[in-house]
């Protein structure tokens, strides 16, 4: 039996994101192979992410200097750990997300600056860094307005390029992604693009749930 973290970054709700719309029908789908398995829902909009700050970067030095912390201190890097013990303790990883001028919600920066921690995830070795949490698997899932996986907005796309590159720089090597795009480019066309992209997504959960 596998954990699966299904992390959300859009504050929208459901019937107003072709984003959650693809995920959801992801999730049902990998259910029916996987019934088994655990799913755990994470809506960054819904959670205490803390940001990395001054506050943080001070407790962060406090701690390597073995001092003290202040209550608020305690309170925020207790926080940031409770977020990097939940995604350690997943086998698998939906991240389901919208693309928002060329990059992703702000949140999701700050949640994965969570979950990106030396010696935690990934760790310094004489050959470099050497990611950590190898033998596990993510998938990327997100809505964009225009497109971007072809064409000549191709060299616009940073967002899943990036996920894949801090995935694989943690050891998650085993990395897949969907994506549902076009339908602010082509509105008339938006309930076929997602319906499309719904049926590109059950072979995808079929594969993730093996």
């Amino acid at each position: 039996m596998a954990k699966v973290l299904y992390i959300t970054a859009n504050p929208k709700p459901l019937d107003l994101s072709y984003g959650l719309q693809l995920g959801e029908h992801f999730l049902a789908e990998y259910k029916k192979h996987s019934p088994q398995d655990t799913i755990e829902k994470v809506d960054i909009y819904s959670e205490n992410i803390p940001l990395i700050d001054s506050l943080v970067l001070g407790a962060w030095g406090k701690l390597a200097h073995g001092e003290e912390l202040t209550a608020e201190e305690s309170r925020v890097v207790g926080r940031m750990d409770e977020i990097l013990n939940q995604f350690l303790s997943a086998d698998k990883y939906v991240f389901v997300t919208p693309m928002w001028n060329l990059s992703y919600p702000p949140l999701l920066k700050a949640y994965i600056d969570t979950i990106v921690m030396a010696g935690k995830t990934f760790r310094y070795t004489e050959a470099g860094p050497e990611g950590l949490l190898k033998g596990k698997k993510a998938i990327h899932i997100q809505a964009r307005g225009g497109m971007y996986s072809e064409g000549p907005a191709v060299d616009f796309e940073f967002t899943n390029k990036y996920l894949q590159a801090i995935m694989a720089f943690i050891g998650i090597t085993d990395y897949s992604h969907i994506f549902v795009e076009g339908m602010a480019a082509m509105p008339n066309e938006a309930p076929a693009i997602l319906e499309q992209a719904k049926k590109n997504a059950e072979p995808a959960a079929a594969a993730f749930a093996k």
